[in-house]
């Protein structure tokens, strides 16, 4: 039985998804002025890992991330660049899918972006002001939050607490047409020369939060099973997009709140983000690790707990993928010299490891616990593939669960990764490798071993003969 943490509830709930079968799933995606940091990666790899978990499970998960495409930070980066805001959506776009790609994330089943959906966005703004949840000051279109009976649930926060929060980042101007602080913008008013749309109140452009309401009811209906970003965007994106989706449609917009922790860098463990200005982008890592590396080192901790970014956590990950690969590699290596038949108790133990993982998982997908089950499962594979005899259905068996299993992390594991390397090159040194041990010409078999390794080709001894991998 799947649980899965509520954030507006705070605590672990039994996972019952609106339509039987059928999984919603709305996450925040990027605002497009920039490359994307690992922090913004990490959010894209914790919810990547959760569908492909809940597909695993047999749901059919209709998958939603929006890609903010107009707004304050993309028309300041434009006019610094002299380009517009299109075009420069158009270039982050384009550099946020091949750095994902990078990374294995699934692309979602859709991608909206805000500006193809203007005309919605203005007639949801319409139906909050015919509500009188909004009003109109000066071209602006505001929600007044107090008018929502819930504002504040989801971030835990005071009315009182919010106000004075919002009270110390509004400006004289904001303040003069707003009649609470704690108001937010639906829609902006168009300043000379700004990218812009016609509208009932003047030409403008859509306010950040508004954006996603419209989208994910929308694309996956008034009432959505889980929707999903940072921890950072509990106060005030999601606070806001509750009040302003209940508030038009008068239904239950989430039914399950999902947020990640933060990735955290230096000895301060101090939250990764842009404003901070102590960022390091995907594309920049991609340059200096490998992407499944940094792949598996974010899949493989629990979506709610915080990652510290460092080189050791990198080296780790990178460690543990490659005993992971080994086992594969002496799965596969077996094959040549195994025998047929099959083995009832291999497969009673296969299952029972693939019973825990699902119950790690199941618990509010525990990751962590779910790898643990995994490195049990390749201890097992690498004792079975040393026995003196093997058989080619069970190494076919025992593949398969460990490649089954880690695509749920994102790790696909190709055949230039369980397969010898067809090299004749290669192999003609390690026959003389061979030949030179036989001769007890140790100095020789020595010089062999470092001129591959210095090729980047790590040689293995084993009962069954020497196999070489690439690093």
């Amino acid at each position: 039985m799947l649980k899965i943490y509520n954030t507006l509830t705070r605590q672990k709930e039994e996972f019952k998804p609106l339509v039987p079968g059928k999984v919603s799933m709305y996450v925040c995606g990027p605002t497009v002025y920039n490359y994307i940091h690992i922090g913004n990666g990490r959010s894209a790899v914790a919810f990547d890992t959760v569908r492909r978990y809940l597909e695993f499970k047999g749901y059919k998960v209709k998958y939603v991330s929006n890609f903010t495409d107009v707004d304050d930070k993309m028309i300041k980066e434009a006019n610094a660049e002299g380009i517009t805001v299109p075009e420069l959506a158009k270039r982050f776009i384009a550099a946020f899918m091949a750095d994902t790609k990078a990374l294995n994330i699934e692309p979602a089943t859709l991608h909206p972006r805000a500006t193809e959906n203007i005309d919605d966005i203005i007639d949801f703004v319409k139906v909050l002001v015919d509500k009188g949840y909004a009003y109109e000051a000066d071209g602006d279109v505001y929600y007044r939050a107090r008018k929502f009976a819930h504002y504040g649930e989801l971030s835990g926060q005071s009315l009182d607490d919010l106000e004075a929060g919002a009270s110390e980042h509004v400006t004289a101007g904001e303040m003069a047409k707003k009649e609470d602080p704690l108001d937010f913008a639906l829609w902006k008013a168009a300043k000379p020369g700004e990218i812009s749309w016609d509208s009932p109140w003047g030409k403008g452009r859509p306010g950040w939060h508004i954006e996603c309401s419209v989208m994910s009811t929308k694309y996956l209906g008034k009432t959505i099973d889980i929707h999903g970003g940072g921890q950072d965007l509990e106060f005030p994106h999601h606070e806001n997009e509750i009040a302003q989706s209940e508030a038009a449609t008068g239904q239950k917009f989430v039914r399950y709140w999902m947020h990640n922790g933060f990735v955290t860098i230096g000895e301060d463990n101090e939250k990764m983000s842009k404003s901070l200005h102590n960022f390091v982008t995907v594309h920049e890592m991609g340059k200096k690790v490998a992407p499944q590396v940094l792949r598996f080192s974010m899949s493989t901790t629990q979506y709610r707990r915080p990652i510290q970014f460092s080189q050791t956590a990198l080296q780790d990950a990178a460690n543990n993928l490659n005993h992971i690969k080994t086992a594969v590699r002496n799965l596969t290596y077996r094959q040549k010299d195994a025998v047929a038949g099959t083995d009832e108790e291999i497969s009673r133990k296969v299952k029972d490891f693939e019973k825990q993982f699902v119950e790690a998982m199941d618990d509010d997908f525990n990751v962590q616990n779910g790898i643990a089950v995994v490195y049990e499962l390749i201890k097992f594979a690498n004792v079975y593939s040393h026995r003196n005899t093997v058989k080619q259905p069970v190494l076919v068996e025992l593949t398969d669960e460990i490649q089954r299993l880690m695509n749920i992390f994102g790790i696909e594991l190709s055949p230039a990764d369980v397969d010898e390397i067809d090299d004749n090159q290669i192999k003609s040194l390690i026959e003389e490798r061979n030949q030179a041990r036989k001769n007890r010409d140790f100095e020789r078999s020595d010089a062999i071993r470092d001129q591959l390794k210095a090729q980047g080709i790590i040689l293995e001894d084993t009962p069954q003969g020497t196999r070489f991998r690439k690093e």
